[in-house]
């Protein structure tokens, strides 16, 4: 194994380990990342933007820090990847758009500052779709990302870019956002840990409202401890967003759970998707290992149906026509048609439509609630089926069969309707082709310790080693 590769083989919890005990210099892991960087992006295009100069001078600047003992962050010189959603001040932010492809922030969003301040060095901006529409990163700015088990396939969306990134060591750690499933999804056809947290638990101030209620910032990790160093480093609150959680995400270092005692309610297909088999069987192995460990873990019936989806759909349409209303107005033509298309079905539901969206969203939620009276999280598949072919779109799936079960994609979307529930997406194992496949975890309101322990578990009975990937 080469020496690169050795380092990057490495979780961003030893790595950060390393760097504060001086087993490891920042500049030694930069150079490794933006090294890894130039070897895959050509292939996988997971990189609108590389910081190579800024990164290493940041390095020299972290080892610096680190000689002479100062006080250092969780993150400290540990790389980072931000998806070009998320604004870094004087950097080149496009939204995946050409409508904003010579757009320049003039202020750093509540994330960046927040993992600058933990000592995470930020080495580029990953590839998104336009305005993180679509559950496949296909830019009209930069092209396809591709997915690194399998290029043919896609590396899934919207943050695709930042998964890729981290499932194949370019770095240890990547930012995301969740909308519909944003970060989970592309974690599962990646065969990377994806978590939105509870909404608030990381202040999001990217959008133009505050009070929205569906958008997450979240890690792409190799591992939920990956994930919860994270989340532990760029959590709130701050009145940025008015929605930010008060009490802390409190982690310690430790996952450690004592499965006995657990119990898990499960849902293979929420009682109207139709799975792939592949998927069917991962998450029934999944299962399995968990009550082998202990878990108590029980099918349940979520009492839910299409309409679940519906509402999202109705949510995600007005979401598109309230924030990118200008775009579409003054540079409808360079848009891509199915962005356009969102807006225009947005713009067209009323205000009593939209209000009346929450009835059932409440429906939903006291159905779920009722499930988690007696249970601590329910796991599902992430996705229905293993990544699709990167030539396809969001319209080739959707469709209802003659006996009523659902043809879709993701299993994501009905969670962001209930965004103060936590959602985890880790590997659940590899098809017959060798694709990856997800197992969901969705916790109990602001529970974020519970899932990524449960993931944890998860992680133990598997045992999948991500260097072999690398």
């Amino acid at each position: 194994m080469s020496e690169r590769r050795q380092i990057l083989s490495r979780s961003a919890t030893e790595l950060a380990r390393l760097v504060r005990n001086r087993e490891l210099s920042p500049v030694e892991l930069i150079d490794a990342s933006l090294g890894r960087i130039a070897e895959i992006n050509p292939q996988f295009n997971a990189f609108t933007e590389i910081y190579g100069e800024e990164a290493r001078y940041q390095a020299k600047a972290a080892e610096a820090a680190v000689r002479a003992g100062e006080r250092i962050g969780p993150l400290h010189g540990i790389p980072v990847a931000l998806k070009d959603m998320t604004p870094i001040k004087g950097k080149v932010t496009t939204l995946g758009s050409r409508a904003f492809q010579h757009h320049v922030p003039s202020e750093d969003a509540w994330i960046v500052t927040a993992l600058r301040r933990a000592g995470a060095i930020v080495v580029g901006k990953t590839t998104t779709p336009e305005f993180a529409f679509s559950s496949f990163t296909q830019s009209p700015l930069f092209g396809v990302t591709r997915n690194p088990c399998d290029p043919a396939r896609t590396s899934g969306g919207s943050s695709g870019g930042s998964a890729v990134a981290v499932a194949t060591g370019a770095v240890p750690l990547a930012e995301g956002t969740d909308m519909g499933g944003s970060i989970r999804i592309p974690a599962s056809f990646c065969g990377i840990v994806g978590l939105k947290p509870s909404l608030g638990r990381i202040p999001l101030d990217i959008l133009p409202s505050t009070f929205d209620n569906i958008s997450h910032f979240g890690p792409l990790a190799r591992s939920c401890a990956d994930a919860a160093l994270f989340l532990s480093a760029a959590q709130g609150p701050d009145d940025c967003d008015i929605q930010s959680i008060p009490s802390g995400f409190d982690y310690d270092g430790s996952l450690e759970l004592e499965p006995r005692g657990i119990r898990l309610a499960l849902s293979l297909d929420f009682g109207f998707y139709a799975i792939d088999p592949d998927v069917r069987r991962n998450t029934l192995d999944a299962a399995e290992r968990l009550r082998s460990a202990g878990v108590v873990v029980e099918p349940v019936d979520l009492g839910w149906s299409p309409e679940i989806l519906d509402i999202w759909m109705d949510y995600w349409r007005v979401f598109m026509a309230a924030y990118f209303a200008d775009a579409y107005d003054t540079q409808a033509p360079v848009l891509d048609p199915a962005v356009k298309e969102l807006i225009e079905q947005g713009r067209r539901i009323s205000a009593v439509q939209y209000k009346r969206l929450e009835i059932g969203r409440t429906r939903f939620w006291n159905s779920f609630r009722s499930v988690l009276r007696n249970f601590d999280a329910l796991i599902c598949p992430t996705m229905a089926l293993p990544a699709p072919a990167a030539t396809l779109t969001d319209r080739d799936f959707g469709r209802t069969d003659e006996e009523g079960r659902y043809h879709g994609l993701d299993m994501t979307a009905p969670f962001n309707l209930i965004g103060q529930c936590p959602a985890l997406s880790v590997p659940s194992g590899l098809t017959r082709d060798g694709l990856p496949t997800g197992l969901q975890i969705v916790g109990r309101r602001f529970d974020d310790l519970t899932v990524l322990k449960l993931g944890a578990l998860v992680e133990s009975l598997f045992q999948i080693d991500f260097v072999e990937r690398m």
